[in-house]
Order: C-alpha cells, then sequence, then structure tokens
C-alpha cells in the first residue's frame, strides 16, 4: 500500500517544543565570544597585483594587511609589531626594572627602545645601520655595529655598566642558507661579547638567534657566565618564522 505523504497543516499546539526546535517564533541565533573573534580573522584583505610589483612583495603586503599584531602595534603607537616580542619577554622573565640603564643592538625602527622606556627604563642607547626617529629618553646612533669602533661608541654613551643588553639584530640574507647562518652567528656572537664585556654583575643579555638556536660554543659560554639561560619564542613571532630569543639572566662571571 502506498504510503501517504505527510500532512503539512499547522499543529494545533504551536509554540511548546517539537523534538530539538521550537515552533512559532523562530529563535534568534547568538554569536559565541570565540566566533566573534574569530570574525576579524575572517575579514581578510587581498591586494592585488599591481604592475612590476613581483609575487613576493604582493604576499609580503597581503601578510602585514592581515597581521593583528600589526594592527595592535598601530592602535598602541608601536613603531613595529617587534615590540610585542619584548612585551613578552619581559612577561615572562622580568627583564626590565624601574631606573634600568639599556642598550638595545639593532633598534630601527625603534619598537624595542619604545617598550623599555614604557617599562620604566632611565635611559637606553640604541645603534642600528639604519635611521632612527628619535624617542625621549634614548640616545640613538646610525652606525653598523659590526664595525670595530662601534663598542666603545655605546660605552662612550652609557657612562656606567648597562643592566641589560637587548639584540634584535638580524643578517640581511642572501638566499643561500649556509652564508645567511654564518653572517647570524656573527651577529649572535658580537652581541653576547658586548653584553658579557659591559653589563654590571647580575645584567641580563637577550639576542635573536635562528635555525635551532645559539652554537653550542656560545651557549656553553653563555651558561658559564650567567645563571640562567634558556630560548624561548614569543607568540608575536610569526608561527612561520625561524627565529626564537636567547635570554641569558643575572650575569655571575665573564669567563672566555
Amino acid at each position: 500500500m502506498a504510503r501517504k505523504p505527510p500532512s503539512h497543516r499547522p499543529r494545533a499546539n504551536k509554540g511548546k517544543m517539537s523534538g530539538s526546535k521550537t515552533e512559532g517564533r523562530k529563535r534568534s541565533r547568538v554569536t559565541s565570544k570565540p566566533e566573534q573573534d574569530d570574525a576579524t580573522r575572517l575579514l581578510h584583505t587581498k591586494v592585488k597585483t599591481a604592475s612590476g610589483r613581483k609575487i613576493s612583495s604582493k604576499l609580503w603586503l597581503e601578510r602585514q594587511l592581515n597581521d593583528p599584531y600589526v594592527r595592535k602595534a598601530k592602535e598602541k603607537g608601536y613603531r613595529s609589531r617587534a615590540a610585542f616580542k619584548l612585551e613578552e619577554l619581559d612577561d615572562k622573565f622580568g627583564l626590565l626594572k624601574p631606573g634600568s640603564l639599556v642598550v638595545d643592538l639593532g633598534c630601527a625602527p625603534g619598537g624595542w627602545v619604545q617598550i623599555a622606556m614604557k617599562r620604566g627604563a632611565d635611559r637606553v642607547v640604541g645603534i642600528d645601520i639604519l635611521p632612527v626617529d628619535p624617542v625621549a629618553g634614548a640616545d640613538l646612533i646610525e652606525f653598523d655595529f659590526m664595525d670595530d669602533s662601534a663598542p666603545r661608541r655605546i660605552k662612550a654613551l652609557l657612562g656606567a655598566a648597562p643592566d641589560i643588553v637587548v639584540s634584535d639584530l638580524a643578517a640581511n640574507t642572501t638566499g643561500h642558507r649556509q652564508t645567511d647562518h654564518l653572517k647570524t652567528v656573527s651577529l649572535v656572537e658580537a652581541a653576547a661579547e658586548f653584553a658579557m664585556e659591559t653589563l654590571r654583575p647580575g645584567g641580563h643579555f637577550v639576542t635573536k638567534v635562528f635555525q635551532g638556536g645559539a652554537e653550542k660554543v656560545l651557549l656553553d659560554r653563555l651558561k658559564r657566565n650567567f645563571q640562567k639561560v634558556q630560548h624561548a619564542k614569543p607568540e608575536s613571532s610569526r608561527k612561520g618564522s625561524p627565529e626564537v630569543y636567547l635570554v641569558a639572566m643575572n650575569l655571575q662571571s665573564r669567563e672566555p
């Protein structure tokens, strides 16, 4: 026997529960907080390929436009998204103290200088091969840190042993992995040498490293001279980036 098609007549008990849904007035859907937060991520801005613009430039610009830390940096008046990296490292390790004397190696465009001053530093001495706009309370040098005379110039401005040396130095890449690695290692070693030579006892050193961290020889030397040494990757560091930060705390000695 053929089945009768279902009846579409309205039920008498309109407004009561039927299964998991109410009949009558429709329920409004309330967006949960995680979905609201995700909504901003879904608004992805795409960049059209302009005449003469390389694909790599297009992808970089698109990444910048959609980076939440770039937006947050603009909202807070920070000069770069990298400012959040120092904020996170300071939150975790308690590196910046009120009245600190800070050295910032590779300070352009000035985001780390801003954070150091915001968190109570008395003064910052920064150096970069690129020009940096002035920051109140900071002495900024446009000079190559790898020049032999650079350490002397920084010390002349310091006037006393610094409490912390931070380094966000990065070498310009050539595309040749081994060459780029050696250039990065040279920067890290030079920054570490300067820190161990100039820091006050109990001072701290923070440097950016790549490809699995610092070289073993340097890492062993830092462990001999600092009370605590460890690697950390801030949340604000891009997920695909090989960069991590090496944090050496409480200088105890200056052994070679």
